[in-house]
């Protein structure tokens, strides 16, 4: 976590800049209110001047949102030149330590450590050495000199904390905002996955990072392993369920470290669920280690909708593991459990769309140009057999079976031409919309009128595609099945939904009545690819039939 990006930084400036000012101001407070003699002019001035200097840095600071740079920024070395100086100076022990507050503070969080413990230690002996010079030797004196050079070592090394747990922190943030962000669906589930992991095998400084899930449907485990050097997305490796303990380490309620030694190693965890220590942290199984390839490995649980679903685990670090790794170890993977959780779901949905997609184009080859090409085959050998015994019926025949072939071109067409990527957004749809119904009445020949409520639509583009989708889908169904002779669409909104309502006069479906959505999935009722569009959006379909006399579909979108 040494380096921040530059809104991190940029906060940190701010921040000591303003520590600046305050620490200036209480060190001048301190010098006027400790000084029992006549005033110190010169350490008076001093302050004055550096607290004058810091103030306008401090304004420039603060207006930095509206300008782009300030030049009052002063080198962190001149703050130690200002600091010996003002020892020199100033006979209070309060007053200096202000100063020397703040500037443990700008190293602790410029990441500056060494040079921070440096100032600490020393500190306390120029105190020390002041009060020497300012005043006379006594052995009773020794005591108050200690207790105030182990006052400012202690005063130091906390303010030190402070600053480096605020640097920490905005790491910290930085790199959990850096990892969600690499977990992107367009990225692709495995490409994000070895970027995510990756960056865990940097951050931790260890051999590889693994993610290890289980599918319960697929009774498969799947594997992912990525080294830091990786830069190439790789699926994941599967393995049956009977080896899920070498994998998951036996119980996914654990968090643990683990080395494994020539015997049988050791290790600590604890509850991930109570947090309770574990005095004998269970042993991960033998071929885990075999598995994994691993001298030392660190195992977290990762969750997927409340329940366990895996493992993260970091492999073989260049130095030792600790608990403070294991604990932000498990912070990491609490934060990246949600957006994850959300890559395979939306990777899931894709893949039951695809399913659905081909499903749907396999039934409306099936049904419509590969019995049309049976029937073909079959007329043809009829014809055949009547041109060899009555040559002169034949041309009315082959009249027929030419309009069919045209028929079936068009309506393959068609299908070729559904299949293409479709770009609709909510400006456009009014205008698709309507082109579509024009070109719909003029090659059916049926009555159609549309009715689009509202002029302005604040409709999301990918429901907008899905539901010119379903629109087109629907006419031409009632072109091909219906037998009707009018169809009345209508499109609109209001504040939390979206709603398209299709309407015939045709034959209608085979069956009767009023059916929602859970009614058409428990009784295997309706148009399924119009249901799963519906339902890949958050959607339901409601079907009205009437044999005989048409049909209603109602699709409603949530807008939320």
């Amino acid at each position: 976590m040494q380096y921040l990006d530059t809104s991190e930084r940029l906060y940190l400036e701010r921040q000591v800049t303003l520590a600046r000012a305050i620490f200036v101001a209480l060190s001048l407070v301190a010098l006027l209110e400790t000084s029992t003699g006549p005033m110190p002019r010169a350490s008076v001035v001093f302050l004055s001047i550096y607290l004058i200097y810091f103030l306008a840095a401090l304004i420039a600071a603060l207006s930095e949102r509206f300008f782009s740079e300030h030049p009052l920024r002063l080198p962190l070395p001149l703050d130690f030149l200002i600091l010996a100086v003002f020892l020199y100076l100033t006979p209070s022990v309060t007053a200096f330590w202000f100063l020397f507050l703040f500037a443990v503070f700008a190293l602790a969080t410029r990441g500056n450590t060494r040079a921070m413990l440096a100032l600490v230690t020393l500190a306390p002996a120029g105190v020390i050495a002041r009060l020497a010079v300012e005043y006379p030797f006594r052995w009773n004196s020794v005591w108050h000199w200690i207790a105030i050079g182990a006052g400012t070592l202690v005063s130091g090394l906390g303010m030190g904390f402070l600053g480096a747990r605020e640097r920490e922190y905005l790491g910290r943030q930085q790199f959990l905002k850096r990892i969600t962000s690499l977990l992107q669906f367009n990225r692709g589930l495995s490409e994000s996955i070895r970027q995510a992991l990756a960056e865990l095998a940097i951050a931790f400084e260890c051999e590889q990072a693994c993610l290890a899930t289980y599918d319960d449907e697929l009774e498969r485990l799947f594997v992912w392993k990525v080294a830091a050097s990786d830069h190439e997305a790789r699926g994941p490796e599967t393995s049956p369920m009977k080896e899920a303990d070498a994998f998951l380490m036996d119980s996914l309620e654990t968090s643990m470290c683990w080395e494994f030694k020539n015997g049988r190693g050791e290790g600590f965890g604890w509850d991930r669920r109570t947090g309770k220590f574990y005095r004998n942290v269970p042993a991960p199984p033998a071929s885990t280690k075999e598995k994994f390839g691993a001298r030392s490995l660190l195992a977290v649980t990762i969750e997927a909708d409340g329940q366990p679903a895996g493992r993260v685990v970091l492999i073989n670090p260049q130095r030792r593991f600790t608990t403070s790794d294991l604990r932000w170890l498990e912070a990491i993977v609490r934060h990246i459990g949600p957006p994850l959780e959300n890559v395979f779901l939306l990777r899931s949905l894709r893949a039951r769309a695809i399913e659905s997609e081909r499903s749907r184009i396999s039934r409306d080859l099936h049904d419509g140009i590969l019995q049309t090409l049976l029937s073909l085959n079959i007329q043809l050998e009829v014809l055949r057999i009547k041109a060899e015994q009555k040559p002169e019926q034949v041309g009315a025949d082959f009249t027929g079976l030419q309009k069919t072939v045209r028929q079936e071109g068009e309506e393959l067409r068609r299908m070729v031409t559904d299949m293409r990527p479709l770009r609709v957004d909510s400006a456009d749809m009014r205008e698709l919309m309507h082109g579509f119904a024009e070109r719909f009445r003029n090659e059916s020949g049926l009555k159609l009128d549309l009715f689009i409520n509202d002029q302005n639509m604040r409709v999301p583009d990918r429901l907008c595609r899905e539901l010119f989708q379903i629109y087109r889908e629907a006419l031409h169904n009632i072109k091909k099945h219906a037998k009707a002779s009018h169809v009345v669409v209508k499109l609109g909104q209001d504040d939390t939904r979206v709603f398209l309502v299709i309407d015939d006069n045709g034959t209608g479906f085979s069956f009767s009545g009023h059916y929602a959505s859970e009614d058409l999935d428990r009784l295997r009722l309706g148009p399924i690819s119009i249901k799963e569009r519906a339902r890949s959006v958050g959607g339901t379909l409601t079907v009205e039939s009437n044999p005989g006399h048409g049909a209603r579909l109602t699709i409603e979108i949530p807008l939320n």
